[in-house]
């Protein structure tokens, strides 16, 4: 049994719905059931902009181990840009 973890950051940035691109500032980040990943649990992420409404919404949802893969590459890649000069 695994009872819902969530938490809420603000962010600053764009995701593309089926409307188009839309500026999203929060990410709702959980660890639960996924509504379609084949998955008993997953790390799921929702980029949205309450303000615009349901539709200003990007979700994902993840294995464990793809969360983790994901988390490396993106702390790999912004300590490149970091050691570049680009941040």
């Amino acid at each position: 049994m695994c009872t819902m973890i969530m938490e809420k950051v603000q962010i600053e940035g764009c995701g593309k719905g089926t409307g188009g691109w839309f500026d999203v500032n929060q990410a709702n980040v959980s660890y639960d059931h996924p509504f379609n990943a084949p998955l008993e649990h997953a790390l799921n992420i929702d980029f949205v902009n309450e303000a615009l409404g349901p539709g200003a919404r990007v979700a994902v949802e993840l294995s464990a181990e793809t969360a983790r893969a994901l988390v490396s590459t993106i702390q790999a890649v912004l300590a490149e840009a970091e050691a570049g000069g680009h941040i």
